[in-house]
């Protein structure tokens, strides 16, 4: 299976402390002992590092990019795809939906991707199924 994955399960993986750890490990393993596949955008891994970086320093960030980092597929983000995720954004007029998030539904659409490793309600709102 494949799965699209957000900067709220990725920073779920890499902190101990985060009450979405225990669900977000064991689905994690589970999938990588299916050999299942997970994908994620340069917007997604670039707001992720400053989340993990700020909160949990450097060390963690560390982890990050060693351990976890090179298990994903990256789409890169093109300008035609922001300015849709600025559309999308504007369109939604909600405080709490971000750019990021508005072009990784973008880019899920494009590569036909139904399912999101994310624990970020908007994924579930714009129509694909969440995991764990």
């Amino acid at each position: 299976m494949n799965f699209f994955v957000d900067t709220s399960a990725l920073y779920a993986l890499i902190d101990g402390d985060d009450a979405n750890h225990p669900p977000a490990k064991a689905f994690f393993l589970a999938c990588l002992d299916r050999s299942d596949k997970f994908f994620s955008s340069n917007y997604v891994i670039l707001e992720t590092v400053a989340l993990i970086q700020r909160r949990l320093g450097l060390n963690a960030l560390r982890d990050f990019i060693n351990i976890l980092l090179p298990v994903f597929h990256l789409y890169w983000i093109e300008e035609k795809h922001h300015d849709v995720g600025l559309r999308v954004l504007m369109m939604n007029n909600e405080r709490d939906l971000s750019l990021v998030d508005c072009t990784s539904f973008e880019i899920m659409r494009l590569n036909e991707l139904e399912d999101a490793f994310a624990f970020d309600r908007h994924f579930a709102q714009q129509g694909f199924r969440c995991h764990p």
